[in-house]
This record gives structure tokens, sequence and C-alpha cells, in this order.
């Protein structure tokens, strides 16, 4: 998949430029190139076209394509971190960032393990 993605982007130089912009720093390229997948798969209208809206109708969706744009980074960065350091989140989020990322193979993830099954182990 990470070839497809790369393909694309090598095809679309204005969703590249894009994409590269949500990059964090200090990202690690490992964790960069999934994020992106995640980005990629659920940004819909959100990345750039190849034709320029009129002023008038960007106006009238740039709060909500802000909006909407910052929720999909913030979920992007959940998923990411969910997947590389174990964190978890309110059942809710983790149903949303896990749907929102079906598809993606990640096979080099670390295995984490909670509280909680250690507790239950020890029991």
């Amino acid at each position: 998949m990470a070839q497809e993605v790369s393909e694309y982007l090598s095809q679309n130089p204005k969703v590249a430029s894009w994409v590269e912009a949500l990059r964090c720093d200090g990202e690690t390229d490992k964790h960069w190139l999934h994020r992106r997948e995640f980005l990629l798969r659920n940004a819909g209208d959100l990345a750039p076209a190849g034709g320029v809206a009129s002023d008038d109708t960007a106006d009238a969706e740039s709060g909500t394509r802000t909006r909407q744009l910052q929720q999909l980074i913030s979920f992007s960065l959940a998923w990411a971190n969910h997947v590389f350091l174990g964190c978890r989140y309110p059942q809710k989020v983790m149903d949303k960032i896990l749907s929102m990322a079906e598809g993606i193979k990640v096979t080099d993830a670390p295995i984490h393990t909670t509280r909680d099954e250690l507790v239950a182990k020890k029991g």
C-alpha cells in the first residue's frame, strides 16, 4: 500500500504538498508513512483538487473545512498514538479512529500490555 500512496502523490503534487504540510516536527518516517495514509484515506474533499474554487465559495466553506481538517488531524494523531504508543481514548473515539483506519496495514507496530492485563495475569 505504501507504494500505491507514493505513486498517487507523485501524480498529484498539490495533494503531496498539502499532506506534507500536516507532518509534525519530530515525527519518524515510519509513523509518518502510516499517518499520511490515514490522512489521505479520510481527507475526502479536504485535500486540494485540480480546480480552484471561487473566492465566495471558499469564504463560505472556509470555517467548516478548517474544523473538519482539524478534526481529521486530531483523529490521525490519536490513531497513531494508539498504534505506536499504546494510548487509549474513550470508547467512542476508539471506535471512530479504528473504523477510519480500516485497511491500513501496520506490520511493525509495537505490542503494548495494559495495566489491567498485567493485573489480570497476576491474579
